[in-house]
C-alpha cells in the first residue's frame, strides 16, 4: 500500500509541477489517461477567500481549472442583475464556467428565496446550499418552482445541522430528486465515515463534490494537501466510477489561504495523477 501510494504521490506532484506552468505547456506535458475514466475538476470559491475576483481567476487559470462554485463575498447574494452580469462576463472572458452557487446558508425562509432567485440570475442549475432542516420543505418547493437543483453540504462533527452524508440523506431520500448532497469528503472523513462508502451509499442523491485531504478521522483533524493525508483516493475515485458520478470534482483548499498555489497545484495534481492511473 505504501509503494503504491508513494508512485501516485510522485505521479501527482509531476502533474502539480505542470499546473504551475502556462497553459500550453500544461496541455502538452501533462500525461493523458488512455481510458481511465476522468472526472472534471473544479474549485469551491471559499479557496479564494483571501483574494479578489481578478486575482482567484488568475490562479485558476495558472493552475487550469475551468470550474467554479462562485462564493457570495465575490458577488453578494443581494446583488442585480447588472452586477451579476459583470461577473458573468468576466468568467466568461476568462474560459471559467461559474457551474454553481454556494455554499449558501440558508437560516429563513426569506434567505432560501434570495438563494433561488438569485442562482437564476447567476444562470446557473444548482445551488450548494445549508437550509435549515425546517426549512427543508420551503426549499423543495422552490426546487420545484426553480427547475434548480439543491445540493446540501455537510460540515463535520462540530455541525450541528448536518454533520454526515447520512445526515443530509436520511432528510431528502423521499424529496424531490432535484434536492441532493455535496458531499464535502474531508468533513465526511472527519464525522467518521470513510468517502468512498458515502459515495456508494448515497450515489443517487450526489450532486457535487468538496474535494480534500485530512490529517486524521477525528472532530480535531487538520486540513492538508490532497494526497497527503488519510483519505484513500484510488478507493474514493473507484468509487465515484462504480456510481457513474457525472458532477465536478471541486478541490476546496483551506491549508493555507493566504499563500494556497503552491499547495492548490500539488492537490490538483495529485487527484488528477490517481484519476489518471
Amino acid at each position: 500500500m505504501s509503494t503504491r501510494r508513494s508512485f501516485l504521490q510522485q505521479t501527482g506532484l509531476g502533474l502539480a509541477a505542470s499546473a504551475a506552468l502556462p497553459s500550453a505547456v500544461f496541455a502538452s506535458s501533462s500525461p493523458q489517461p488512455s481510458d481511465a475514466q476522468v472526472f472534471p475538476m473544479g474549485f469551491a470559491g471559499f479557496s479564494f477567500l483571501r483574494f479578489d475576483l481578478d486575482k482567484s481567476i488568475a490562479m485558476m487559470k495558472r493552475l487550469g481549472v475551468v470550474n467554479l462554485s462562485l462564493k457570495e463575498f465575490h458577488l453578494p447574494l443581494n446583488s442585480n442583475q447588472d452586477a451579476i452580469n459583470v461577473v458573468k462576463k468576466k468568467l466568461t472572458d476568462a474560459g471559467i464556467t461559474m457551474y454553481t452557487v454556494g455554499v449558501v446558508y440558508m437560516k429563513s425562509k426569506e434567505a432560501v428565496d434570495q438563494a433561488f432567485e438569485y442562482a437564476k440570475m447567476c444562470g446557473v442549475n444548482m445551488i450548494v446550499g445549508v437550509p435549515n432542516p425546517e426549512l427543508l420543505a420551503h426549499a423543495e418547493s422552490k426546487v420545484k418552482e426553480y427547475n434548480i437543483r439543491l445540493a446540501i453540504h455537510n460540515h463535520g462533527p462540530e455541525d450541528k445541522l448536518y454533520p454526515s452524508p447520512k445526515d443530509v440523506y436520511d432528510r431528502i431520500k423521499n424529496m424531490d430528486p432535484r434536492v441532493g448532497l455535496c458531499i464535502d469528503i474531508g468533513h465526511t472523513y472527519r464525522a467518521g465515515v470513510l468517502p468512498e462508502k458515502a459515495v456508494k451509499d448515497y450515489k443517487d442523491r450526489l450532486f457535487d463534490l468538496h474535494i480534500k485531504d485530512v490529517t486524521d478521522m477525528a472532530k480535531d483533524a487538520k486540513v492538508i494537501e490532497v494526497g497527503r493525508g488519510k483519505i484513500n483516493f484510488p478507493a474514493f475515485v473507484d468509487a465515484l466510477r462504480k456510481a457513474n458520478y457525472s458532477g465536478i470534482c471541486s478541490l476546496e483548499y483551506e491549508k493555507d489561504m493566504n499563500d494556497p498555489l503552491a499547495g492548490m497545484a500539488e492537490s490538483i495534481g495529485y487527484f488528477k495523477g490517481v484519476m489518471s492511473r
